[in-house]
C-alpha cells in the first residue's frame, strides 16, 4: 500500500482528545491484544502440556524478556524521535532517526547472548524444583538466542508509530502473532509432522514468529513509495551525533525498564520458594493479567508518540491535554477487564485447569481467586503507571522516570520481598499485597512528575531547525497532507 495513504494529519481537528488518542491507540491496543491472546493460549496450551511447563514458562519467559525489554526500549525509542522530527515537519529525521535506532539493535545482540549465562545461573540459584529448573533453562536459553528479533521490530516499527500510522504495525503484528500462535500448537504437541517439543516448542516457535514483524515492515519500510518521501535508503547509515543523542535519552528508558522488570522478576521468581500450588496460581494469575496489561502498553506507546508530535511542534498544552485524556480511557478499561477478575475468577482459571491435566481447579482456584482479586485493585495504578510514563519518555523526561522508578523498585519492592518470603516467611498473598503498594507508590510519582510540568522545556530535538522539502512527495508531509 503507497506510504501516502497511511500519512495521517499532524493536527487532527480536536488536538489530545478522545477520538485523536483512540485513533492512535486503537491499532496498538489491537496488537497488543493480538499479542495477550497468543501469550494466553500459548500459557493455556503449556498448562495442557505438563504442570511443570507453565510453572516454568512464567518465571523464565519474565527473565529473558527483563534480559531483552532494556535493548528493546533504547532502539524502541526511536519512536519518541520520529514523532518529534514528525511534529516539527522533518521527514529526514524521521528516517535518519529509525536507522540509528536499527543499529542500536544490532549492536546489542552480541551483548545480550552474552547475558544467557548468567540468566542460566539465577534460574538454578532460584530455588526451584529441579524438574522445573531443567524446563526453565531450556526455554530461557532458547528465547535469549533469538533476543535480536524484539529491538529490530520495535526500532522499525516506531518509524510508524511516531506518526501515528499505527494501522501499519498492527497489521504486521497481528500477522506475526498468528503464525506464533499455529507454530505453538504445532510444536508444542507434535502436530502436523512436526516433532512434540513441549516448552522448547513454544521458545522456538516464538523466535521464528518474532522474525515475521521486522521483516514485513523493513520491505515497507525500503520500499519505492516510502523512500520518495523519507528517503529511507539514502538515509540508511550510521550518524554518531545522532546516535549519541538516541544513547543519551535512550538510555534511561531502557535502564528503567530493563530494572523495573527485573525487581518484578526478582518477585516473581521469590514466588517458587512458597511451593508448587502456591508458584501455579501466581503464574496463572499472572498470565491471566496479560489480557489487560498488554493492551495498555499499547495506550501507553500512542501516548509517547502523540505527545512527542505536539513537543516537536512545542504545543505543549495538547501533550498535556493528549496524556489526561489518554488516561481517563487506559484507567476505564483497566477496571472494566478487573471487575471481570473479580466476578468470574472461576472461568479465568479454569481455562488452565482441563480434566485429566496436572493441575486441579480445586487445588487452585482458592488462591487464584484472591490473587485476581489484588490484581483487579492494582490495574488502575498499573494504567497510571504505563501512560503516565509513556508521556513523560515521549516528552523526553527519561532520567526522572529511570532515577524515581528504580529507587522505589528497589528500595522498597525487592527488599520487602526478600523480608517477606525469605526473611519472615509471610505467604503468597503478602507478597502481592506489598506488590500491589509498590505499584500504587509509583503512580503517585510519575502522576506528581508529569502536573509539575518540568518536561515541557525538554528540548529532545536540540533546536533543530526543520529540513526543507527537497524531494518530490516531501512538499505534502510538511504541509501535513
Amino acid at each position: 500500500m503507497p506510504e501516502s495513504q497511511f500519512i495521517v494529519q499532524p493536527v487532527p481537528e480536536e488536538p489530545g482528545g478522545y477520538r485523536h488518542i483512540l485513533r492512535v491507540a486503537y491499532p496498538l491496543m489491537i496488537s497488543m491484544g493480538s499479542f495477550t491472546l497468543m501469550q494466553f493460549v500459548d500459557r493455556i496450551f503449556l498448562s495442557w502440556y505438563s504442570a511443570t511447563a507453565i510453572q516454568a514458562a512464567v518465571p523464565a519467559g519474565i527473565l529473558s524478556f527483563t534480559f531483552i525489554c532494556g535493548f528493546m526500549a533504547l532502539a524502541g525509542y526511536s519512536n519518541t524521535f520520529v514523532a518529534q522530527y514528525y511534529g516539527s515537519g522533518n521527514p529526514d529525521g524521521c528516517s535518519r532517526a529509525t536507522a540509528q535506532a536499527v543499529w542500536l539493535a544490532l549492536l546489542s545482540w552480541p551483548v545480550m547472548l552474552m547475558l544467557i549465562p548468567f540468566g542460566r545461573q539465577l534460574i538454578i540459584s532460584s530455588g526451584h524444583p529441579s524438574e522445573i529448573i531443567g524446563e526453565e533453562l531450556s526455554y530461557f536459553t532458547i528465547l535469549m538466542i533469538g533476543s535480536v528479533t524484539s529491538p529490530l521490530g520495535a526500532a522499525v516499527s516506531g518509524f510508524y508509530t511516531g506518526r501515528g500510522l499505527t494501522l501499519v504495525t498492527m497489521s504486521a503484528t497481528v500477522v506475526s502473532n498468528l503464525v506464533n500462535l499455529v507454530l505453538d500448537y504445532a510444536l508444542i504437541f507434535g502436530h502436523w509432522g512436526f516433532p512434540e517439543m513441549g516448552i522448547e516448542g513454544a521458545a522456538w516457535a516464538s523466535v521464528i514468529a518474532g522474525l515475521v514483524l521486522p521483516a514485513i515492515l523493513f520491505i515497507l519500510y525500503f520500499s519505492r513509495g516510502t523512500d520518495a518521501v523519507y528517503a529511507t535508503r539514502s538515509t540508511f547509515r550510521f550518524e554518531a551525533p545522532l546516535f549519541r543523542r538516541m544513547l543519551r535519552y535512550g538510555i534511561p528508558a531502557g535502564v528503567h525498564l530493563a530494572l523495573d522488570l527485573a525487581s518484578f522478576a526478582i518477585f516473581v521468581m521469590l514466588t517458587g520458594r512458597m511451593g508448587a500450588q502456591a508458584l501455579a496460581a501466581s503464574n496463572i494469575a499472572l498470565s491471566i493479567n496479560m489480557l489487560a496489561f498488554l493492551p495498555m502498553i499499547g495506550i501507553a506507546i500512542a501516548t509517547a508518540a502523540v505527545v512527542g508530535q505536539f513537543q516537536g511542534r512545542r504545543e505543549s498544552g495538547y501533550a498535556e491535554r493528549a496524556c489526561w485524556t489518554a488516561l481517563k480511557l487506559g484507567t476505564t478499561y483497566m477496571g472494566l477487564v478487573g471487575l471481570t477478575y473479580i466476578l468470574f475468577p472461576e472461568f479465568y482459571i479454569s481455562l488452565f485447569t482441563i480434566q485429566g491435566s496436572e493441575l486441579s481447579l480445586d487445588e487452585v482456584l482458592p488462591i487464584g481467586r484472591i490473587l485476581l482479586i489484588l490484581t483487579a485493585l492494582w490495574g488502575l495504578a498499573d494504567a497510571s503507571n504505563l501512560i503516565l510514563a509513556g508521556a513523560l519518555k515521549g516528552a523526553g523526561d527519561t532520567r526522572f522516570v529511570m532515577y524515581y522508578s528504580l529507587a522505589v523498585a528497589w528500595g522498597f519492592l525487592v527488599t520487602g520481598q526478600v523480608l517477606i518470603v525469605i526473611v519472615f516467611k509471610l505467604g503468597i498473598f503478602v507478597a502481592w499485597g506489598w506488590t500491589a503498594v509498590y505499584i500504587a507508590i509509583l503512580a503517585s510519582g510519575y502522576l506528581w512528575r508529569f502536573r509539575s510540568g518540568k518536561w515541557k522545556n525538554i528540548d529532545l530535538l536540540g533546536s533543530q531547525v526543520p529540513i526543507q522539502p527537497d524531494r518530490p512527495g516531501a512538499e505534502a508531509l510538511v504541509a501535513g497532507d
